[in-house]
């Protein structure tokens, strides 16, 4: 096995966002703009009771999101007439193609909302592809049992079990990883691809380097990393295939030039954003 390190960390920045939400994020931030094919990630943080707080109606084109809920609530809704409502260790696929507008709105309850959003890059190939949404719920996902810890997957394969989120071309993992006893952990990671961790509850130690709540840690190359902390750590790990090819952004649009941002920046502002179709050099199918 060859093990993977720590590249760097990265202390997540808090933030406001949308209306009355705080996130506090790590990809995304001025000094890391992106790691392929990785765009964004926020840990989202309301209080309870915040009646109004969300991120009202916005558009988006040219990649996907993926939404894991640890507390609370939050109801998507778009223009494509979907619309979902995911809970407690429920997450969301999105992919908003050649466009999307929708709304991500918390449910007032009696408890706090805590959840991720991970922006993941869609190919040239397969920007301009049909808008695409699918809920998980939380019993749809395999708890997987292994040799210190439990691991909740999204996305990808481990110990002979295989996430709902499939047959993406990034060939993502997704896992919400919990220790259950203190010790050293040793888990498989693709060789090759884009790897990281981010720390949800209790410090750990990476490949030896403490790793606090809060803070992602991007790996370097290897078939595996070892993780240690107490019981009841807490982690996320994510990894995928990296795209290559240069990115060009604007807020909620990604492209790879900034010749498209602006033609998505004016099918925006004349009316046409919802009404594009797949152009003949970008054909193909996303699956």
């Amino acid at each position: 096995m060859k093990q993977r390190h720590i590249k760097n960390m990265i202390a997540a920045q808090t933030q406001p966002e949308g209306r009355g939400m705080t996130v506090h994020r790590t990809i995304g931030m001025r000094s890391v703009t992106e790691l392929d094919p990785f765009l964004l990630l926020d840990e989202m943080d309301m209080p309870k009771g915040a009646a109004g707080a969300g991120f009202p109606e916005h558009p988006h084109r040219g990649f996907e999101t993926v939404t894991y809920m640890l507390e609370g609530q939050m109801e998507h809704r778009d223009q494509a007439g979907n619309r979902g409502l995911i809970g407690p260790g429920d997450a969301q696929w999105m992919t908003a193609g050649r466009g999307i507008v929708h709304s991500e709105m918390p449910v007032a309850s009696k408890e706090p909302l805590r959840g991720f959003q991970l922006w993941v890059n869609l190919p040239a190939a397969q920007k301009m592809i049909a808008p695409r949404y699918q809920d998980i719920a939380a019993d749809q996902l395999p708890l997987v049992q292994g040799d210190g810890y439990a691991a909740k997957l999204l996305a990808g394969d481990l110990l002979g079990e295989t996430g709902p989120i499939s047959e993406v071309k990034i060939q993502p993992f997704f896992a919400d990883i919990r220790l259950t006893k203190e010790g050293t952990i040793t888990l498989p990671v693709q060789l090759g691809h884009t790897a990281f961790l981010y720390g949800i509850d209790s410090d750990l130690t990476v490949a030896g380097i403490p790793v606090s709540s809060r803070t992602l840690a991007v790996l370097t190359d290897g078939d595996s990393v070892q993780i240690s902390g107490k019981k009841g750590a807490r982690f996320i790990l994510v990894s995928a295939q990296p795209i290559g090819e240069p990115i060009a952004r604007m807020g909620p649009f990604v492209m790879n030039t900034r010749a498209e941002i602006k033609a998505t920046v004016r099918d925006w502002n004349n009316g046409t954003f919802l009404k594009q179709k797949i152009p003949a050099s970008r054909s193909g199918s996303r699956r």
